[in-house]
């Protein structure tokens, strides 16, 4: 019996319960600390540069990636601890050039569990979350890595200056537990939270999570007000422009002073006509006995011209993967039939076409056709 609850204090816990609720406190955060400006601004922020990450994460995992919707809002660690009650994946990320400061990725341990298993060539199915390794947390770590430096890339577009970042650190973390992410988290007070969806193809259909101080946060947002300011800036110079059409008048003032000065010359011209003696022209034979003699000789200069003849068995086209997957031993298909006549290039300019002859122990080409001179450049 001394077991059993009173009805006061039953009362009494569900009124603690409803005090405790974490909503209306976070509600109170944003408002305190983030106007519609700015949450807007970090969403369009966390818009673009995690566009460009979805990219990059596709071209590793093979598979159609969208991290889309970025959703603002602010919480502390308290309301941290009540959304995330089962262990996850964090990857907490510097900035170490442009801007200063450090993020925090969070993954559920399944999302995290899938890209470890398609970076490591697996297909993503039926893959146990538990089963996060250090070799599997090592390849979240690489395509997390590789995620961030592209968001990096898109931030030094949009900010117009080198953004750096330093590689990710990546572990397992329960938000109920003091963990060295949680301790981290602490030290903020207060942070900005932006949820993403993440699909990766059909294999993932969750949210990714980026959790950064409230001061970084609005660091981002000057940036991206400053980079805007300078960016208009230079159309303040134009009027410069303006000094250049008071100089073209000065530049018509000489035309009307020239045209009486020619008038005269061009009347003077037909009393000179009668006096020019016109005679027809004389040419030389076009196949004259000189001319022809002298070819010979001239072309003889050019005997011992050393020339390179290249013959060409075929040719094929590979993409750059399939010619880093060439190994010895590696079959290459070319563009030619087997007996069919090969070109021989002179200078790399076909001049006849060919079969392939062996003469002792070396290979060798019989010319088969002769390509005619306005076939080799191109003339039908």
């Amino acid at each position: 019996m001394s077991e059993m609850l009173s009805q006061d204090e039953i009362d009494a816990l569900l009124r603690g319960t409803s005090d405790n609720a974490p909503t209306p406190k976070v509600e109170t955060k944003v408002e305190e600390h983030l106007d519609s400006m700015e949450s807007d601004a970090l969403g369009e922020i966390g818009n673009i540069s995690f566009g460009n990450s979805a990219t990059a994460l596709s071209t590793l995992l093979q598979q159609k990636v969208e991290i889309t919707t970025p959703v603002v809002s602010e919480v502390t660690v308290d309301a941290l601890r009540e959304r995330y009650p089962t262990p996850h994946v964090a990857l907490r990320v510097g900035y170490t050039e442009g801007i200063k400061g450090e993020n925090v990725l969070v993954l559920t341990r399944g999302d995290a569990a899938i890209i470890s298993d398609l970076m490591l060539g697996g297909t993503g199915e039926n893959v146990d979350p538990e089963s996060l390794d250090e070799i599997r947390l090592s390849a979240v770590q690489e395509a997390m890595n590789q995620m961030m430096g592209a968001a990096a890339t898109s931030l030094s577009t949009v900010f117009a200056k080198k953004i750096d970042i330093s590689p990710p650190l990546v572990e397992v973390f329960d938000a109920t537990k003091n963990q060295t992410i949680i301790d981290r988290l602490e030290l903020w007070d207060t942070m900005v939270l932006i949820e993403f969806d993440l699909k990766v193809g059909t294999l993932i259909d969750s949210t990714i999570v980026q959790i950064a101080p409230i001061e970084f946060g609005k660091q981002l947002v000057n940036e991206l007000l400053n980079a805007t300011t300078s960016s208009a800036t230079p159309k303040v110079e134009a009027p410069k422009a303006q000094p250049v059409k008071q100089e073209a008048p000065k530049m018509e003032a000489p035309q009307p002073q020239a045209a009486p000065q020619v008038t005269p010359q061009v009347e003077r011209q037909p009393k000179a006509m009668p006096e020019v003696a016109v005679s027809q022209a004389e040419f030389m034979p076009l196949h004259s006995p000189s001319a022809q003699e002298a070819a010979p000789a001239n072309l003889g200069l050019l005997y011992d011209v050393p020339l390179n003849v290249t013959v060409e068995l075929g040719r094929t086209k590979k993409s750059v993967r399939e010619v880093l997957e060439l190994s010895q031993g590696s079959i290459i298909e070319l563009d030619k039939l087997a007996g069919e006549p090969v070109d021989i290039y002179v200078n790399q300019q076909r001049i006849a076409r060919g079969e392939v002859v062996v003469i002792e122990e070396n290979f060798g080409v019989r010319v088969t056709e002769i390509i005619q001179p306005h076939e080799r450049i191109g003339i039908v």
